[in-house]
């Protein structure tokens, strides 16, 4: 006889059934037991199967973070059905796209966003609508717990990536990859049973799924933030501890600054951050400072979850000045080469990657997944070099490596050396033809000190860089200037374009 295997919906009835009375969501004023958010993803799960939805098809969720998202996501948990997130900042095509890729049966919105799928006429009498019509299909709906033979293999969520040169692609999170995240989650970064997890990112992006659902398969409280809200974030801070607190790239210094303007009295973070590979290293400083809480040195992505290497701190109050990285346990790592043969020590090479975290293709993209996935393993279009001791240093995306003269030049480490300028808010190096080189690097600066001159950034490039990675043209721009995808990436391909026209 052989056991069913558990999945994300299995756990959660478990872990409801242990702790009926403790606090899942805190959303603003409302508060759901886990008792309650049992009940209504069962509603709301039993109701979308008596719409004639089987386990398998797909579910958009456009909606802003709210005690809903969460439902709707144990929900498709306990059915079977596939969750697609939609990101609400998106265009029109782009959300059009979207939606169409993935061919939906039915779509959660919030009234807010009627007009936009009325527009682009958008599963138009396929809808549920978050309010008195959710309400309503809960209601009607019986409370028990659709146990129902699911596979951990099924897919649960699927989050789009940010494509900086095209149409995003849907990365399909199995229940095995979120289970197994959630305990990476738990083990690499030590978060004790019961703990209470900020979401304030947007959670159709990972990191709010993913440590939601965590926090929530290990009796913890999801405290559901709609976007960056510093004081409502700071009010969470002061009043529970928690071991993570996500900071990300952008939003450092000012809440650092909203930090000490409120005098803030927090109660407990263990550990602060994400990306500081994006991250001027005083703000970094400043922040762990303040928050007495160490700075996560991350290093992973939607296909991935936090492997390959995520779990290295940054010491309270350290400006760093390398970001070496630990890999993390779970998985396989390997730095290849363009024909797929692992590199010496100290050669940057692309990561491919395996573990249980790791997600199941982009959907409907058979072509991406082959290439992605050729040899058994993920290559994720990054750069690493591994050093002597084991540990990683990122070096930069694949497709921005710049060719000049033969010599590989990774834009990141130009821009991390112009960054530790604390005369420079912002720094993108793109490739520019050139008949000499092939190719040569020029790089974007925002500063925050109009004396800063050309001269001054070769200067700084001169002191730290090899001379054939110095750029050949240095192009101040504000910082509003810089055409950004839907996510706040710089479309490094729009500036190559730029310069091609200039």
């Amino acid at each position: 006889m052989i056991a069913r295997q558990p999945t994300v919906g299995a756990l959660f009835h478990s872990r409801a059934a242990a702790n009926p009375d403790h606090l899942a969501i805190v959303d603003g004023d409302r508060v759901l037991t886990y008792a309650a958010l049992e009940e209504r993803s069962n509603r709301l799960g039993q109701a979308l199967l008596d719409r004639g939805l089987e386990p398998g098809d797909r579910v958009c969720l456009l909606a802003r973070n709210c005690a809903e998202y969460v439902e709707v996501e144990l929900a498709a948990a306990k059915t079977g059905l596939i969750v697609a997130a939609l990101n609400w900042r998106l265009s029109d095509p782009e959300l059009r796209h979207c939606v169409e890729l993935v061919e939906p049966k039915l779509l959660i919105a919030q009234a807010d966003y009627q007009e936009t799928l009325d527009r682009l006429h958008l599963m138009e009498n396929l809808r549920i609508v978050i309010g008195p019509d959710y309400e309503h299909h809960l209601a009607m709906a019986p409370a028990t717990y659709p146990d129902i033979d699911l596979d951990p293999e099924d897919g649960l969520i699927i989050l789009y990536t940010s494509g900086t040169t095209g149409l995003s692609k849907g990365a399909l999170i199995s229940h095995r990859a979120m289970i197994a995240r959630g305990m990476c989650y738990a083990s690499e970064l030590e978060v004790p049973i019961g703990d209470n997890f900020v979401a304030w990112a947007p959670f159709f992006h990972m990191v709010s799924t993913d440590r939601s659902i965590a926090t929530l398969l290990r009796g913890g409280t999801v405290h559901v933030v709609d976007g960056y809200q510093p004081d409502k974030i700071i009010d969470i801070i002061e009043g529970v501890p928690m071991r993570a607190l996500v900071l990300i790239p952008g939003m450092i210094e000012p809440f650092t600054a909203a930090l000490n303007e409120r005098n803030a009295k927090v109660k407990s973070v263990g550990l602060c951050g994400t990306m500081a590979d994006l991250v001027p290293p005083e703000e970094i400083a400043a922040a762990t400072r303040r928050l007495g809480a160490r700075y996560v040195n991350s290093f992973g992505s939607t296909e991935t979850g936090l492997p390959p290497a995520t779990g290295a701190t940054i010491p309270v109050g350290f400006a760093p000045t390398r970001l070496s990285k630990r890999q993390s346990a779970f998985c396989e790592v390997r730095l290849v080469d363009p024909n797929d043969d692992d590199v010496p020590l100290g050669i940057p090479g692309e990561v491919a990657v395996r573990g249980p975290t790791l997600f199941s293709g982009y959907w409907n993209a058979d072509e991406a997944n082959a290439i992605a996935f050729r040899g058994g393993w993920f290559h994720m279009g990054d750069v690493m070099r591994r050093n002597l001791d084991g540990t990683l240093d990122y070096v930069d995306r694949v497709k921005y490596m710049i060719k000049s003269g033969g010599e590989n030049i990774y834009p990141a480490e130009i821009e991390n050396v112009l960054l530790a300028d604390n005369r420079i808010d912002e720094a993108v190096v793109v490739r520019k033809n050139d008949t000499a080189w092939g190719e040569v690097p020029v790089v974007f600066v925002v500063r925050n000190e109009s004396n800063l001159t050309e001269a001054d950034v070769l200067e700084r490039c001169r002191h730290d860089l090899s001379s054939y990675k110095h750029p050949k043209d240095v192009i101040f721009i504000d910082a509003s200037e810089l055409p950004r995808s839907t996510t706040g990436k710089v479309r490094r391909h729009e500036l190559e374009q730029r310069l091609e026209s200039d």
